[in-house]
């Protein structure tokens, strides 16, 4: 039986036991590269049968440097860190795990979402500073009767939408030029373009991956269109909104808060501008996260190399190869 190598790169685990329990079912060795600089990960994926990665560029010269890599497992859902096109141009499965943390990011959503309606964070932050009273310094709008805006209406949109469906919303709307009619139909959600939804909605939830259309997807002509009291979410990728445009519009009052676990430069910046506006609740890129969801996590990563190497297609396809 053929020794398979494995390398997980960008060491972000304590252990890796769900890992090694999925792929003792083939003859491996799994190592692990604990370095993000491209040229450390090209020497130490070049012998390597298959690569499972966090968030470690993958990039076109890491990929030239596999000799006989046969799969890219992304650890979660989005893989904009993997050049897609050129693991095809080599013949190389890309996949990922799209379904892991669908309650978890919900759950997240919805947090951001009613800490910025009540202003939770503040008033916690402000009490212990010694203030009372509070309620004239940021108003406090009732949710009953509010319009919610979903922004892609995939798997973590329609769980957020199940959610919130006692919340008493005058109505739902969503974007997705990818969804069909009898989804939206079926899911009892309105279907709007995305002027109207940034027009309409008292709350804007961004449910879209980070590609070449979504990035600056919500730039300064989108905010001026928005409501001034609307409140906006991300727990998607922090390419998707413009941060310079959107701090413009916290500090100008054309839009009254953002909640926001995703960043243009993760770890956020000491000195970013985010740290000093009272309109912003922050988390730190954990929207994914939980115990349960980490198992799961790791599990599937490990379960599209373990289907690629007994020579079918990973569980969850990004890519075809090309050869």
């Amino acid at each position: 039986m053929s020794l398979y190598r494995i390398i997980i790169v960008d060491n972000r685990f304590d252990d890796y036991k769900e890992e090694r329990d999925v792929l003792r079912k083939l003859s491996t060795k799994i190592s692990i590269c604990r370095s993000v600089d491209e040229d450390v990960v090209a020497k130490s994926i070049k012998e390597s049968d298959a690569v499972i990665v966090n968030l470690a560029p993958i990039t076109e010269n890491v990929i030239e440097a596999m000799n006989k890599c046969k799969v890219i497992s992304r650890y979660g859902v989005g893989y904009d860190n993997v050049d897609v096109e050129a693991a095809t141009n080599k013949g190389i499965w890309v996949a990922n795990v799209p379904d892991y943390c669908v309650e978890d990011v919900s759950d997240h959503a919805i947090a951001l979402l009613l800490a910025c309606i009540r202003k939770t964070a503040y008033k916690d932050r402000k009490i212990r500073e010694g203030f009372w009273n509070l309620h004239k310094k940021q108003p406090i709008h009732r949710i009953k009767g509010s319009v919610i805006g979903l922004v892609g209406y995939g798997a973590i949109a329609r769980a957020l939408h199940r959610k919130i469906a006692g919340f008493g919303f005058k109505e739902v709307i969503a974007y997705d030029p990818y969804v069909s009619e009898e989804i939206f139909t079926k899911y009892n959600v309105v279907k709007v373009d995305f002027e109207s939804l940034l027009k309409e909605s008292n709350y804007i939830s961004i449910h879209v991956p980070l590609n070449e259309k979504t990035r600056g997807m919500f730039d300064k002509r989108e905010f001026k269109k928005m409501k001034d009291d609307a409140i906006i979410i991300n727990t998607s990728r922090g390419g998707i909104i413009n941060e310079d445009a959107l701090i413009d519009a916290l500090k100008n009052g054309e839009i009254a808060y953002a909640g926001l676990d995703v960043f243009e430069t993760e770890p956020l910046p000491k000195n970013h501008p985010f740290l000093r506006l009272d309109n912003v609740i922050l988390s730190d890129h954990t929207a994914y996260y939980s115990e349960e969801s980490l198992v799961e996590l790791k599990a599937k990563a490990a379960l599209n190399v373990l289907e690629v190497l007994r020579g079918n297609s990973p569980i969850y396809p990004v890519n075809r190869p090309t050869k």
